[in-house]
């Protein structure tokens, strides 16, 4: 059997899989597919696989391809050495992971000079051998008097012995079930330990791992991740308590043949103990600690990946004209006004958190004038420093002296993470180069209320600030995952050509940044797409491209199917469908095409049409629905006037707020006070939780109690026990 047959196999055992779906997807892949076209318009050839699935599928396929070419690279590497054999061939083709793959290769893996290649260039080899055996066939002292060498650089008994002692702790070192079993019980029954390094330590941050100690099996992610960055920061010292005695004991009873007392035990048990601090003790440390750290980066991403899915997918509000509120104190709170579609009208500061009463009713009356000005329906308000003070100063001198506006003006508190991170960007200076920094966040938040998706995709995902030790992390691996949060996000929703940024136009399904450049520039030139297949003549953007790309993009234009999830491959299917049915395609979304679409056979249909049922159920669902927004609106928390600042929790009191953050620990909740409050996991229910996910998403509204308040280090403890 080959490899590719072999690869196959897992991938059908790991995902129970067909055979069928893993050539199929294979194939696709191949052809350059991507996943979310594979997910959304293959269906049929995939069996409906979801993107998470093809996502998971992809990443260990290129795991597997990655395995099975080093494995070759080890085999040709031990055949040249002439060394190759039926036995090697079944410890390697058993492995199932690439540090497996490693542990078998290690005796046979060119070395660069150590103590063990040393002595074998001595000719030292037959001595050690000679021990291994333990036969008394005569004396240890004897024989080794054999290989004293002037030439050789071997000039006593004892150096002699010496080095044989130095080739035999390598054998054992490099014995793949000797590291394979230390491994498994070190892990199993090996305690980590942080403690600090000096007196002269952040005693805030790290203190909890000061003197800390914890079952290397039952460590959360989250504190490995926080041992490994007080370790990088040269805060802590980590080590690992293993399980020593019964580690050597294993090694003993497998090298040690004779358990009485003789020449050779004496030596064996010291050789044992040499190679086990050494050579395997070191090295097994470094794999576990390797391991933790792959493993709870792994978890933290998958939170990561889940509380970003959240964010990106809330609902958008639409045709509203939105001031953006970005709050401060010292250089007073940043105004942006932006239309239903998004374009800056205004732009200005506000002096709401600071001065006198009158001063401050001055102010509302001056920000009175501009919102009536502007026409404005809602006021997007930031959460950060100042938010409180500034939603004080919203509702008590502009909606309390001006009543007027409760009726026409809606105000909501917006998680501006991430903003002004855009507003530095090359991406905020492009889109407005004329407004300062400041001015940008102030216009990012009200654009983020009208289509966060569309916002969000401008700023990195990391920034976004929704996960944890996001900065420690393999950054690659997490932008990848991240990366493709955001691509499935972006086309399940789908994207207004004619109004999409570029950035948002880069997480589409084939479009890479230069095309998604060339398309803004098309706009720009030649006005708004009025087709799909206008893009056909977008520079660089190809046919391929363009199979991949246009199922997600929706036009308001001449064709009505340009609007909906409808690939154009499928158009001509579509129409005769409709004919079949007596409908038009301007019946689209009517009650008309509802009633008749609801009746009719699937199965039958999808036969007379030569179509898959899964691909005509999608079509059915677009004919009836059109541009339809799979994202659910979401309800925002009402906060107290009264609690604008840490100093004024109280505990006992009770809150409303939003789910901010989700980590494997707990959730972070904004309740208005600059600091985002931590409800620990143990405190999310009355009932056993085993995550924070059960209970809890992004953006989630609620009711929460103080439990403490520790004001110098900015610790807030919060407890939904009582409300779930």
């Amino acid at each position: 059997m080959n490899n590719i047959d072999i690869i196959k196999n897992r991938l059908c055992d790991d995902l129970d899989l067909t055979r069928v779906q893993v050539n199929n997807v294979i194939d696709m892949l191949a052809q350059g597919d991507t996943i979310p076209f594979i997910a959304r318009y293959r269906k049929e050839r995939t069996n409906s696989m979801t993107d998470e699935t093809l996502r998971t599928f992809d990443e260990k396929y290129r795991y597997y391809l990655n395995f099975y070419d080093r494995l070759d690279t080890i085999i040709k590497s031990i055949t040249e050495q002439g060394l190759y054999n039926d036995e090697i061939e079944k410890n390697l083709y058993s492995c199932k992971t690439l540090s497996e793959l490693e542990d078998v290769y290690r005796p046979f893996k060119p070395k660069k000079k150590t103590r063990a290649s040393i002595a074998k260039a001595k000719g030292l080899q037959p001595l050690a051998d000679f021990i291994l055996a333990q036969k008394d066939f005569f004396s240890l002292e004897q024989y080794a008097s054999t290989f004293i060498s002037e030439e050789k650089k071997v000039s006593s008994v004892d150096e002699a012995i010496q080095g044989a002692k130095d080739i035999i702790a390598e054998i054992i070192s490099d014995e793949p079930s000797f590291r394979k079993f230390i491994r498994n019980n070190t892990f199993n029954k090996g305690i980590i330990m942080s403690t600090k390094i000096n007196d002269e330590t952040d005693k805030i941050v790290f203190e909890s791992y000061y003197s800390y100690s914890e079952k290397i099996n039952k460590i959360p992610a989250h504190r490995i991740l926080a041992i490994n960055r007080g370790e990088n920061k040269k805060i802590l010292k980590v080590s690992i308590s293993d399980p020593i005695e019964e580690n050597l004991s294993f090694i003993k009873k497998k090298v040690i043949k004779n358990v009485q007392p003789n020449q050779f035990a004496q030596i064996l048990n010291e050789v044992i103990l040499d190679a086990y601090n050494r050579l395997i003790k070191p090295s097994i440390e470094n794999e576990i600690r390797n391991d933790l750290t792959e493993t709870s980066e792994n978890t933290s991403i998958e939170i990561f990946k889940l509380n970003l899915k959240e964010l990106l997918l809330e609902s958008p509000i639409r045709n509203k004209r939105v001031l953006g509120f970005d709050p401060g104190f010292r250089t007073g709170c940043k105004l942006g006004i932006v239309d239903e579609n998004g374009t800056a009208l205004y732009t200005g500061v506000c002096y709401a958190t600071l001065g006198d009463e009158e001063k401050l009713q001055k102010e509302a009356d001056r920000l009175y004038k501009i919102i009536k000005n502007y026409n404005v329906n809602l006021i997007s308000l930031g959460n950060g420093t100042a938010s409180r003070e500034s939603e004080y100063f919203i509702n008590k001198f502009l909606f309390d002296n001006h009543p007027d506006l409760k009726n026409q003006v809606e105000y909501i508190i917006t998680n501006e993470a991430g903003a002004s991170v855009y507003s530095a960007s090359e991406l905020g200076i492009k889109e407005f180069p004329k407004f300062d920094v400041s001015v940008r966040s102030a216009i990012s938040l009200a654009r983020r209320v009208q289509d966060p998706l569309a916002e969000l995709v401008k700023i990195d995902p990391k920034s976004i600030g929704v996960g944890q030790y996001q900065h420690d992390m393999n950054q690659k691996h997490l932008s990848e995952a991240l990366g493709g949060v955001v691509e499935n996000c972006v086309n399940q929703v789908g994207v207004d050509l004619n109004n999409a940024s570029s950035s948002l136009l880069n997480y589409v399904s084939g479009i890479n940044s230069s095309i998604a450049e060339n398309i803004v520039y098309y706009k720009e030139v030649n006005g708004p797409f009025k087709t799909r297949d206008e893009l056909l003549n977008v520079p660089k953007l190809g046919k391929k491209a363009y199979e991949q790309c246009a199922g997600f993009l929706r036009i308001q234009g001449k064709n009505k199917l340009d609007s909906t999830g409808i690939h154009p491959e499928s158009y001509a299917i579509v129409l005769s469908l409709l004919k079949s049915l007596n409908l038009m395609v301007d019946d689209l979304g009517s009650e008309k095409i509802k009633n008749v679409l609801s009746a009719i056979d699937i199965s039958k249909c999808a036969n007379e049409l030569n179509i898959g049922q899964e691909t005509l159920k999608d079509i059915v669902e677009e004919l009836e629905k059109p541009g339809r927004d799979i994202r659910d609106l979401n309800k925002k928390a009402i906060l107290r006037n009264d609690v604008t600042d840490i100093t004024n929790l109280k505990v006992g009191m009770v809150l409303d707020g939003t789910v901010r953050n989700i980590i494997d620990f707990g959730a972070f909740v904004d309740i208005g006070v600059h600091q985002d409050g931590l409800v620990h996991i143990s405190q999310l229910s009355n009932g056993y939780v085993r995550h924070p996910l059960d209970v809890v998403r992004i953006g989630q509204i609620v009711k929460v109690k103080v439990i403490s308040v520790d004001v110098d280090k900015k610790k807030i403890g919060l407890s939904m026990k009582e409300f779930n």
